[in-house]
């Protein structure tokens, strides 16, 4: 337990993981494991005519070479004539089912073989003939020449009068780009397969979502429930890439299930540039409007955005724009382009992410058009109820972030004026950017059970992928039952367990610390139960202890009106001669009718930038959050801290690069791809409102695992403004841009 505060709990799988004990997906080990290795294509688009995989069948040590030629059947790659009649947008991709080639580095084959250096160097044999199709991988083409989506989710949203900023005394229209991103996280996506006959399976797999995953391959092989297990105890980061059941998953389960051996797969770091998913390049048009005196009085809001050939994604780019200020007349328009590339998918702060980049850069620019701080800007435009939706908030303290995060680095000290301050061959900047995120809370079930030696052990099939579930779940544990952390054990990471919630969208607390919460309060019920007859609790007051009338602290129950008079949890339960006490609860999703309900985020940084090289420098990050009661201060300050170097990486040096004349990655590696490191890194000030939501769900908690990177890269590209007087729209802010 950290002594700075009650609040404050170390994680509890903290010496597992620095240990070396904690056991990742791919690092199981079974009698007679062998190894898969997947082989990809060399276009980005056309079909196969031929794929030679003789010498790799030949090379030693190989047992199988699987491709769409001798792919064995699997039950739920057939479609219905219906979804064989849709346009290809909605068809999906099914590894291995067809010769088609939708984009570079799609795999062709999968190699097994009983090392993984001999798969790797078969699958280097495996050659194939191609029909090249003429193919796309350039959003600027794709806009120019091509179509975007139809349908519901790419209709205009109109309030007020469309266009409405053109009318305004003061007015600012810009255009900002923001390239591919890629996870990347430090765990290479790898599974592990055990088949038990051909109908019964177990998969140690990188997933963020237990449930889907399991119900995907039901579904895709035909199975029952209780037979799909899938075990994830722990996860080396995932950002998103982790939420879909993805094809090397897919072509692991096929080549484990025909060679009937435990098979493991991991795919390499260029791959996870192709296989796993990437935040979307996308181009947003924000014009804004307003007063002299800085009321809004119009926001347009236009994004073009990319997904791929065969599957639809989108996210909500433009949502922020229609909530986070009170303005009268708001439009927005999301189109979204098919490229020949993988499948993007969510990635942290999905959408929001990248709409907030544009709404808070436009909204430093409107601020320096009127003549007006950036931060009384904002203050001046703040949304007292939700306008979107017609609806009150169930919390917001966005004001206290303000005042917070701008008293922490000293906002109202500097000289307001850009390229004005100089340190050196240093010119500083200060930048402010703000975040917003939906709050939900959704269904989960947690088991419980109480033992006679004190210990008490909760169990749910959620992931963990580094926030820090186990040991928030510990904690809010150990506060509603008042049972000291060490005597608590929470088991996770397993479909055999209750059903929890996925591990995303900033839900997981509200969703599963419900549950927790209930099954809590509902064991503090069982344990009065086994002591009201107690002599103890018999007093000339007190003739039948009732739970209002104990105190449950330190494993004890007390009574509150004599707290010499007590009994503990452990003795309740041997003195009713009970093994356990043991009980299910869940959390049923709250669908918020009234209200609607977000988190917020404050971020100001202060960067320093090279006169002549243009490097830039982030020197002070302040981020200030409110996201509702926070459960566990230490987990939750390491949540902002990595949103933070995320939005470091994202703002100076994320860049995802294809070769457009052969829809070809060039920067597939960590050598080329830059990311930010430790020295990239000031220290990070966090700080939290930590004001409950009293609507959300009962603990008062409200997410905060997206909404700390929502808003961080405005705040950095509107720093470097201020310290240079240069404007960079297009992300990462890289010196070429800054000098000249």
């Amino acid at each position: 337990m950290d002594q700075r505060s009650p609040q404050f709990l170390d994680r509890v799988d903290g010496i597992q993981k620095v240990t070396g004990k904690a056991k990742y997906s791919y690092e199981y080990d079974f009698p007679g494991m062998v190894y898969g290795v997947l082989a990809g294509s060399t276009i980005a688009k056309g079909t196969m005519t031929v794929i030679d995989t003789k010498a790799a069948a030949n090379a030693p040590g190989v047992i199988e070479v699987i491709t769409h030629l001798n792919c064995p059947e699997v039950p739920g790659y057939k479609r219905t004539p219906e979804q064989e009649k849709a346009p290809a947008i909605r068809q999906g991709y099914r590894v291995f089912s067809d010769n088609i080639i939708r984009f570079n580095g799609q795999p062709i084959a999968l190699v097994i073989a009983d090392t993984y250096e001999r798969a790797v160097h078969a699958a280097s044999l495996i050659k194939a003939t191609y029909k090249e199709e003429q193919y796309n991988t350039d959003i600027h083409a794709a806009i120019k020449t091509g179509k975007p989506l139809e349908g519901n989710a790419y209709r205009e949203y109109i309030r007020g009068e469309a266009n409405a900023w053109q009318k305004a005394e003061v007015k600012i229209e810009a255009e900002y780009t923001m390239p591919i991103e890629v996870h990347n996280p430090m765990e290479i996506h790898g599974i592990t397969i055990v088949w038990e006959g051909p109908d019964k399976v177990t998969l140690y797999e990188k997933t963020q979502a237990l449930k889907s995953t399991q119900q995907n391959i039901m579904r895709a092989f035909g199975l029952k429930e209780e037979n799909v297990r899938i075990i994830t105890q722990f996860i080396g980061g995932a950002f998103g890439s982790a939420f879909n059941t993805w094809p090397h998953s897919m072509a692991a389960l096929i080549g484990a299930r025909k060679v009937q051996k435990p098979l493991k797969l991991s795919l390499r770091r260029d791959q996870m540039f192709t296989h796993v998913g990437y935040r979307p390049q996308a181009i947003q048009k924000l014009a804004m409007g307003a007063t002299k005196e800085g009321k809004l009085t119009g926001i347009t809001h236009n994004a073009m955005a990319m997904t791929c050939s065969f599957n639809e994604f989108t996210e909500g780019i433009v949502n922020g724009s229609r909530s986070l200020y009170a303005c009268p007349n708001v439009n927005t328009s999301y189109k979204v382009y098919p490229l020949d590339l993988g499948q993007p998918t969510w990635m942290r702060g999905p959408g929001e992410t990248t709409g907030a980049y544009a709404l808070e850069c436009a909204m430093d620019e409107l601020a320096y058009a009127a003549g007006i701080d950036p931060l009384e800007l904002r203050i001046r435009n703040y949304a007292e109820t939700d306008l979107e939706r017609n609806k009150p908030y169930s919390s917001k303290f966005l004001k206290e972030c303000y005042q917070l995060g701008a008293d922490k680095i000293k906002w109202h000290e500097r000289n307001p004026q850009p390229r004005s301050t100089k340190e050196g061959e240093w010119w500083v900047g200060y930048g402010t950017g703000s975040g917003i995120f939906s709050a939900w809370r959704g269904d989960a079930k947690v088991a419980a059970r109480f033992l006679p030696d004190g210990t008490f052990i909760l169990q749910t099939g959620v992931t963990d992928m580094g926030p820090g579930t186990a040991t928030a779940m510990t904690k809010l544990a150990s506060d509603v039952l008042g049972l000291s952390a060490k005597n608590i054990k929470f088991e996770m990471g397993d479909t055999n367990l209750p059903p929890g919630p996925m591990q995303g969208g900033s839900g997981t607390t509200s969703t599963l610390g419900t549950a927790v919460n209930n099954v809590c309060v509902n064991i503090k019920k069982k344990l009065a139960e086994l002591v009201k007859n107690n002599p103890v609790f018999h007093t000339a007051t007190v003739h039948e202890a009732k739970a209002e009338d104990l105190l449950f602290e330190d494993g004890y129950m007390i009574l509150a009106s004599d707290k010499s008079r007590k009994v503990s949890y452990a003795d309740a339960i041997r003195s009713a001669g009970l093994s356990q006490i043991e009980i299910l609860e869940s959390s049923e999703r709250n669908p918020m009718a009234n209200h609607s309900a977000f988190s917020y985020a404050v971020h100001f940084v202060k960067v320093k930038v090279h006169e002549t090289t243009g490097v830039v420098k982030v020197v002070q990050a302040v981020a200030a959050v409110d996201a509702g009661k926070i459960v566990n201060e230490l987990t939750a300050e390491s949540q902002i801290i990595g949103s933070v170097v995320g939005g470091i990486s994202m703002s100076l040096m994320e860049e995802g690069v294809i070769d457009h004349r052969y829809g070809r990655w060039v920067n597939n590696n960590f050598g080329d791809y830059h990311v930010a490191v430790n020295a990239d890194v000031p220290h990070v000030d966090v700080l939290f409102v930590n004001k409950p939501d009293p609507v959300l769900n009962p603990i008062g908690s409200k997410g905060m695992g997206e909404v700390g990177m929502v808003g961080f890269a405005a705040a950095l590209a509107n720093a470097v403004f201020h310290a240079t007087g240069k404007r960079v729209r297009e992300l990462p802010i890289t010196p070429d841009k800054l000098i000249g």
